[in-house]
């Protein structure tokens, strides 16, 4: 589809934020120029997409659609067991229902705001064990989504195999940056879980981005095609959860898969209460059929090479201008280092948020903090988290954009960052729901 893009005033955009209460989620699609929100749901679908979804099969149970989406994620990652999802918060919500009880620990690598916000709603604990090198925008390291493996050792050590239900490896590492993880490092964790007897289970929505990277950073994988490296990373996991919506290249769905017959069978009985039947289970027959020609377009290597220069010609504009990025470049966003972008903004102002508001209004582009508001407040004490990383992360939609938006896009940064001695106040919180409260907060203008 070609939709029309809203151009409009800077006057337009301060009333237009104002009334948003600036949050960015909050503004109306005609009020935004360029979308970098998100790269989920938010994609083009191919036209052999589009002749899937005309074909679906909308039978309440026993779909065609679902035979033919469960024969492509079995042949692309292994997993016999298959549940749909409408989507991958809902995936986390179904399994966790089974597997995550109170008082327990889960570790992974910096596990992003729904997975979180799952662990935590069950009165559990998420603990990050990335790499530190992940916290140093400035620092080249190929694969900065990595586990450190010590981190998991220290973690057993405290709390006991009995505490820990999974290990989740996030591919790619959306809060480090879309960050990939190594093979070497999948094998490693796969390792430390045998070894204690400890389910792995990926939070895969960016896999096919992570096979790219291994194919082309990681030693040994350069032949090997991307088919073949997403099979062999499935097969370190147990299972994983799916948010279609990035490498399935739909607008909405998600899915299960699983080795166990045993942990799939109690999953149905959640799946059916919050989603729907085990054939559909929140999915259009239409939705399935898309989604399965999507996995396959996605896990080629000429889309993944096109999709993911795309996102660094916009972070080499940036990096030329002297605005610090997370390198290297990840694979859905380019992503800004607000608080060396912002030195003066006090943290308890949230500054990533400051600096997705001034993009903002300086050009209609939308982005997203990936910052204090997300990092939420500590289940215990109800005090701000203070992330490593203060990220204003610009997500570029797959087939969407072309180099004349990035250009754009690079424009408006730049301008800021020439101005940005000026900005020295942030925003303060008026309105916070008591978990996963970036999506609806209500902010203040400070000064």
């Amino acid at each position: 589809m070609v939709e029309p893009m809203y151009p409009s005033t800077r006057s337009d955009r301060e009333v237009w934020l104002k009334e948003a209460r600036y949050n960015l989620f909050n503004l109306l699609s005609p009020q935004v120029f360029i979308d970098l929100l998100t790269d989920s749901g938010t994609g083009a679908m191919s036209q052999e997409q589009w002749s899937a979804l005309m074909s679906g099969d909308e039978s309440y149970a026993g779909s065609q659609s679902f035979d033919r989406m469960k024969e492509v994620i079995t042949s692309l990652c292994g997993f016999p067991y298959i549940l749909p999802t409408h989507q991958g918060r809902a995936a986390e919500n179904v399994l966790f229902s089974v597997m995550v009880k109170e008082g327990h620990v889960v570790p992974g690598n910096a596990h992003f705001d729904t997975t979180k916000g799952h662990i935590e709603f069950r009165k559990a604990s998420a603990f990050d064990c990335t790499i530190d090198e992940a916290s140093d925008t400035t620092l080249y390291h190929p694969f900065k989504g990595n586990l450190d493996i010590s981190k998991l050792e220290n973690v057993m050590d405290v709390y006991g195999k009995e505490r820990i239900p999974m290990i989740i490896v996030t591919v790619t590492c959306n809060s480090t940056g879309g960050q990939p993880v190594s093979m070497e490092n999948m094998k490693a964790v796969r390792k430390f879980a045998d070894r204690h007897g400890i389910p792995v289970i990926f939070d895969a929505a960016r896999f096919a981005e992570n096979a790219y990277f291994i194919k082309t950073r990681e030693k040994g994988y350069e032949e090997r095609s991307i088919r073949e490296i997403i099979r062999e990373m499935f097969s370190l996991a147990d299972g994983m959860t799916m948010s279609s919506k990035k490498d399935g290249i739909v607008n909405m769905g998600g899915f299960i898969a699983l080795n166990s017959q045993a942990l799939y069978r109690e999953a149905t009985t959640f799946n059916i209460m919050f989603e729907g039947y085990i054939t559909y289970g929140g999915m259009s027959g239409r939705d399935m059929a898309a989604l399965a020609q999507g996995l396959k377009e996605a896990s080629t290597f000429g889309f993944l090479e096109s999709r993911i220069k795309q996102v660094h010609y916009l972070g080499e504009l940036l990096k030329e201008a002297g605005i610090p990025v997370q390198e290297p470049f990840g694979g859905h966003a380019i992503f800004v280092d607000a608080t060396r972008f912002l030195p003066h903004v006090p943290r308890e102002e949230f500054i990533a948020q400051t600096l997705a508001a001034e993009l903002y209004l300086e050009s209609g582009v939308r982005a997203v903090e990936i910052g204090t508001l997300l990092a939420d407040r500590d289940p215990e004490t109800r005090e701000n988290r203070y992330p490593r990383l203060e990220l204003l992360r610009l997500t570029i939609p797959r087939r969407v954009y072309t180099r004349n938006h990035m250009d754009y896009v690079a424009a408006a940064l730049i301008n800021i960052y020439h101005r940005r001695e000026k900005i020295t106040s942030g925003y303060k919180i008026r309105y916070e729901a008591p978990i996963m409260r970036h999506f609806t907060v209500e902010l203040e203008r400070i000064g």
